[in-house]
């Protein structure tokens, strides 16, 4: 390349922008939902972007760490009335009742978590100095998980891509927002304990199955569409506001679930966990190989102790022993 050559290379260098980070600002869902999404923050600090997350001063995970820029707003509620509702219904989960048991006892619980949520949203997008803060600052992008829509609204009011981070959305709210085919033929639907090989009558119960969720969704998630709007002053809807979002990131994949519809910005990340576990002992995946089909002896016990305990390490939420093949969980209550 002679003189005039890199002369020109050098002012196209000195002309263009300088690759740098991006700002990114991140409106969590409490709980387990944080512990994942941290994994994702820490990495993006890691690759040189500025995270802000915005968080209630009143949460059970939330807190300051040093990969990150922490943004608080004041709550109508203590601490011991968050955590009370937080913990009070964890038990359902593990219990062992009918079908319409768990159903009830599972939809009660989430709606009453949601009041809390609901309130933490109105304190934070009637926080008028903190808007115009957020509206000053110059974000690039808003990483929220939207089962806490209070992000998703905050994004669409700040005109601001976003990125949601999420395992699922009661009520098909995900469907809908990604206008994504949801066929109740052969995709069972959370708690129904259907397989992908379904009866006629299993069918119908994965088509009623919504239905029954309308109220519990109409309670839980219209009082965001009624501040949204306040926010936007004028009439938008939550599937509005969910089918803004710009990527979508599902901690899940097709190796623990059944296979559906996707739309092209529906990205599967299943490999993320809440925490790292400890690597595995060589006795542990010893037993592992002899799945499926053999049954542990006495002497093993300790074993397959080990091996429950330690199957986040694999990159899978679910153990292989979970279900015998063939037979996926979708249907099951699963945490992640």
């Amino acid at each position: 390349m002679g003189p005039q050559g890199l002369a020109a290379l050098l002012l196209c260098l000195c002309a263009g922008p300088w690759a740098e980070g991006g700002k990114v600002l991140v409106v969590p869902m409490e709980g387990s939902h944080w512990l994942s999404m941290r994994e994702a923050v820490r990495e993006l600090h890691a690759r040189g972007h500025h995270a802000v997350v915005l968080s209630p001063e009143v949460n059970m995970h939330v807190k300051p760490e040093d990969f990150f820029t922490m943004e608080t707003y004041a709550t109508p509620y203590t601490q011991d009335e968050f955590d009370y509702l937080m913990t009070a219904n964890i038990h359902l989960f593990f219990e062992r009742v009918n079908f319409l048991k768990m159903f009830w006892n599972t939809m009660l619980g989430f709606k009453n978590a949601s009041l809390i949520f609901q309130r933490s949203c109105e304190a934070l997008l009637s926080h008028k100095d903190l808007i115009r803060r957020l509206n000053a600052s110059s974000f690039d992008v808003v990483l929220t998980d939207p089962v806490y829509p209070c992000g998703a609204v905050l994004a669409k009011y700040l005109s601001l891509p976003a990125v949601f981070f999420l395992r699922f959305i009661p009520c098909d709210f995900d469907v809908e927002g990604t206008a994504c085919p949801n066929p109740f033929s052969y995709v069972p639907r959370l708690l129904t304990r259907n397989s992908d090989h379904m009866t006629f009558l299993q069918r119908v119960k994965n088509m009623l199955y919504p239905l029954a969720l309308k109220y519990i969704c109409h309670a839980s998630f219209t009082p965001y569409e009624r501040m949204a709007s306040e926010l936007l002053q004028r009439e938008v809807s939550l599937v509005e506001v969910f089918s803004s979002a710009s990527v979508w990131l599902f901690r899940g994949d097709f190796v623990m679930d059944y296979p559906r519809p996707v739309m092209p910005n529906m990205v599967f990340i299943g490999g993320i966990n809440c925490a790292n576990r400890k690597p595995l002992s060589q006795g542990t995946l010893s037993l592992s190989s002899t799945w499926p089909g053999t049954c542990c002896s006495c002497g093993e016990r300790q074993d397959a102790e080990e091996l429950a305990q330690g199957e986040g390490s694999l990159g899978s939420p679910r153990s292989p022993l979970a279900a015998s093949p063939g037979q996926k969980g979708q249907g099951d209550v699963q945490v992640y």
